[in-house]
């Protein structure tokens, strides 16, 4: 009697072994799950954000004669270019192709990296990570407010412009769009939590929530 009851006891610890190394792999899968979730659904914003602007610089490459569609085709492509390679060095630019499909113009948009000499074109959001859609969806935003004429004097309103731009490149982005604001002569009016992007204001508030209430100070990055 003892003996079985031995044996049971046996059979439980090892069957109770069994479930804790099951529950721990259960586990990790679905943490990793979780994460990877969470990475596609960074990309899907970044790609709806691209689709939403690439639209709007389509509809305006469609609008325009001819000639005009090739100068502001030129202007987009030399703003973004310029913008990519502030940001990630001289081996991006950006190309857009333009086809007349059944009477209407069509735009296709092409991220050129060079290695060794060696050109290679892909879209956008199939180019080297390091937040290129995020840099490339903010450059043409500021392309297409440049290029017409219905927005000539307003500022440019970003909200957390480039969030998923590595921390290696962040302060690049944070110099070229205070480059735009000066070239330009644009009023830049920014919401982000990032400090680099934070420190090319002339000035700055900061908004925390105390109490169940928002509170705005203004903000000094020296302290």
């Amino acid at each position: 009697m003892t003996l079985d009851f031995d044996n049971t006891i046996a059979d439980i610890e090892k069957h109770t072994q069994q479930l804790i190394v099951e529950y721990a792999m259960k586990k990790s899968i679905k943490e990793k799950l979780d994460k990877d979730l969470l990475t596609k659904q960074n990309e899907l914003e970044q790609v709806s954000n691209l689709i939403d602007i690439l639209e709007q610089v389509r509809f305006l490459l469609q609008r325009t004669s001819e000639y005009a569609r090739e100068q502001i085709k030129q202007q987009i492509e030399m703003l973004v270019t310029h913008c990519l390679q502030f940001v990630f060095g001289p081996s991006l630019e950006f190309e857009i192709e333009l086809n007349e499909v059944r009477g209407k113009t069509s735009a296709e948009f092409y991220v050129i990296s060079t290695y060794n000499d060696v050109k290679i074109k892909t879209k956008p959001q199939d180019a080297r990570g390091g937040g290129i859609v995020d840099v490339i969806s903010l450059a043409l935003r500021i392309a297409v407010i440049q290029s017409t004429d219905t927005y000539k004097d307003g500022p440019l309103i970003l909200d957390e412009p480039a969030k998923h731009v590595s921390s290696e490149y962040i302060s690049n982005v944070a110099r070229f769009l205070k480059q735009i604001s000066d070239v330009f002569h644009r009023q830049i009016i920014m919401v982000t939590h990032n400090q680099y992007l934070s420190e090319i204001a002339d000035l700055t508030y900061k908004v925390e929530l105390k109490n169940g209430a928002s509170e705005v100070t203004v903000y000094n990055l020296e302290q």
